[in-house]
């Protein structure tokens, strides 16, 4: 699945082959991707819509393709689509020192609203940030 070869590179397994195929399936959820051939990923965004508002899930870009705008394309494409499905706006959470993370969501008009202590397994804690589509 290419989903999980590109979590494996990018976010070091964080879900595994259950969860990907819960995200992809759901019709409720949305998912974009930009593909290099039919099983490998440059870059993923998810996210789902509940009533008006979009809970991105995961933004994913591969290590070596990193600062090329994959990651920007896909996220506004998701936040495009979860607009057309009535969403107005969207939230992700995001680890406080992933700053290449924050710059790109900074840019796209994401603000913080808050803070998750101790979210991550690492223990780091997360930014809730938001955005009014």
């Amino acid at each position: 699945m290419a989903c999980l070869k590109l979590d494996a590179r990018a976010l070091n397994g964080l879900w595994n082959a259950d969860h990907w195929e819960r995200e992809l399936s759901d019709p409720k959820r949305i998912c974009v991707g930009i593909a290099e051939g039919s099983d490998n990923l440059s870059a993923v965004a998810c996210g789902w819509v509940v009533l008006d508002e979009l809970q991105i899930t995961v933004v994913a870009v591969d290590p070596e393709q990193r600062r090329l705008g994959l990651g920007r394309t896909v996220l506004k494409q998701l936040l495009v689509d979860a607009s057309s499905a009535g969403a107005r706006q969207a939230f992700l959470d995001v680890a406080e020192d992933n700053h290449g993370a924050l710059a790109l969501y900074g840019a796209l008009g994401f603000h913080t609203i808050g803070r998750r202590s101790g979210y991550y397994r690492n223990g780091k804690d997360a930014l809730i940030q938001s955005l009014e589509l």
